[in-house]
């Protein structure tokens, strides 16, 4: 998690680029932030793995990570995929120290991204870039996986605005 990093490293740092993350209050997990439904999801899917991992089933995979992905491409992308470690997700997080740094920030917003569910309490901008105080703000049109495959120059292109003095 980006945030943790920066706590580590931030004399390091000369701008964090949040790329449709989590940023996450202090004392939260990333599942917190999931509807309770989602929630459910992933703990029946983590209790369901023999090694504590989340691996999602193919359709919720290609509506929320790969949305704007043909299904031939959404289908090759799943293919290369690995089950995820389950614990991360769940970790209650100490970020005290990373709402205390002074570090510049900015959050790239792909538009079409349904990794996190949009609506009232949830969504990746203005829900959790808000957190972040002062930020620069660029938005692009993709989603959370395809759009690196598809379309990495513009995509390189976005971060490098977001990134830039």
């Amino acid at each position: 998690m980006i945030q943790k990093v920066a706590e580590l490293v931030s004399d390091r740092i000369k701008r964090l680029v949040f790329l449709n993350a989590f940023v996450l209050k202090d004392g939260q997990s990333v599942t917190d932030e999931l509807p309770p439904p989602t929630q459910q999801a992933f703990q029946q899917l983590r209790e369901s793995s023999k090694d504590d991992t989340i691996m999602l089933p193919f359709p919720l995979f290609r509506e929320t990570f790969v949305n704007l992905a043909s299904l031939s491409l959404a289908q090759q992308i799943y293919n290369q995929v690995t089950p995820e470690p389950a614990k991360p997700l769940f970790e209650k997080l100490d970020l005290k120290k990373f709402y205390g740094l002074n570090v510049p920030k900015s959050y790239l917003y792909l538009t079409e991204d349904n990794a996190l569910p949009q609506g009232e309490g949830f969504g990746w901008h203005p829900h959790m870039s808000s957190r972040l105080g002062l930020f620069r703000l660029i938005k692009a049109h993709g989603d959370h996986i395809s759009t690196a495959k598809t379309d990495p120059k513009r995509l390189a292109q976005k971060i490098y605005e977001a990134s830039r003095d």
